[in-house]
């Protein structure tokens, strides 16, 4: 079998069409009643992630399939050492979190050389390094991108197109953060007022977030607006907000990307003015596209997730199915 050169990807260059040679077929999966199949998570250090665990884990158990669950921690080293381990065990499929697009490479690379087929679930790999339909089977996910538009587009109208914006990023190098910034940004340059006067990685995280927040509150005390690529960064924004003696939701309007209970909770109280959601339950998309690529269908190399918004006119009301 031709293996992908991966020189170029040790120099640090992205792979161009003409370097690519011709491969064999997706790994196939035969049809069966169950299977065995890795979950290989890249953390579980905030609801979205546990709530997305929980979906994968109660879809298995439903189905009676064997899942082979990892969790990597916040390490995309161990994430890598994880998907090793499944194709060691011989898990028939694997579904990969990737924490970030590039480190992820070798992974899936791995996979597909050893015959398993893998499925991206919420993040996905650097596509000009791996390709759906040839190194892997889809991705499987909401379009961060126009979740970055809808937080911008929101955002513009509530602030009559005038903000002095914080951004608190993802996780550096993740396919979330990349696109999330992506879409915000190709929303406000057709906006001059809505400008962007700092922005840096919160991880995704409720307390680096609220730290990172503060840090740059105190070198940009104009700023009244912050856009969180997560709720779980919001959240602890409000709490440097609230630290600063600042009044979050009226001195400074706050939205953000997931549609958590919290952040739900934050906007009925006035704290925060929306969220657009990012959905974690992808148990059952997840195994009925292993079961219908099992059967020979043709699968898209994106499956998009239907997502709602959030603001205060709606907010209470779906509060309670909120995770």
């Amino acid at each position: 079998m031709l293996r992908r050169n991966f020189l170029t990807l040790m120099a640090g260059t992205a792979l161009v069409a003409v370097a690519r040679p011709a491969f064999a077929e997706l790994p196939k999966i035969q049809k069966k009643d169950t299977y065995k199949v890795g979950f290989a998570q890249t953390e579980s250090n905030n609801p979205w992630r546990i709530a997305q665990t929980k979906s994968m884990q109660d879809e298995a158990a439903k189905r009676g399939w064997q899942l082979v669950y990892t969790d990597a921690a916040g390490s995309a080293a161990k994430q890598v050492a994880d998907v090793n381990s499944m194709i060691a065990q011989g898990v028939d499929a694997i579904f990969l979190a990737p924490r970030e697009e590039k480190p992820l490479i070798p992974a899936v690379m791995g996979a597909k050389k050893a015959g398993i087929p893998v499925i991206l679930l919420d993040r996905n790999v650097d596509p000009s390094l791996a390709k759906p339909g040839e190194d892997y089977v889809t991705f499987i996910g909401s379009d961060f991108i126009e979740e970055g538009k809808r937080a911008a587009e929101w955002l513009t109208k509530t602030m009559n197109g005038k903000a002095s914006i914080i951004q608190l990023e993802g996780t550096t190098g993740s396919s979330p953060a990349n696109d999330r910034a992506k879409g915000f940004a190709d929303y406000i340059k057709d906006h001059p007022d809505m400008k962007i006067v700092a922005s840096q990685s919160g991880d995704f995280a409720r307390d680096k977030g609220r730290q990172v927040a503060e840090t740059l509150l105190q070198a940009h005390p104009e700023a009244t607006a912050i856009y969180a690529h997560n709720d779980e960064m919001a959240i602890g924004a409000i709490s440097a907000l609230e630290a600063a003696g600042k009044n979050p939701g009226k001195d400074v309007i706050i939205v953000s990307i997931d549609g958590t209970r919290d952040a739900l909770q934050a906007i009925i109280d006035g704290k925060m003015g929306a969220t657009v959601e990012c959905s974690p339950f992808f148990g059952p998309a997840a195994f009925d596209t292993l079961v219908k690529y099992a059967a020979g269908e043709t699968i898209p190399p994106k499956i998009i997730n239907t997502d709602r918004f959030f603001d205060a006119a709606n907010a209470k009301e779906n509060l309670a199915s909120a995770y």
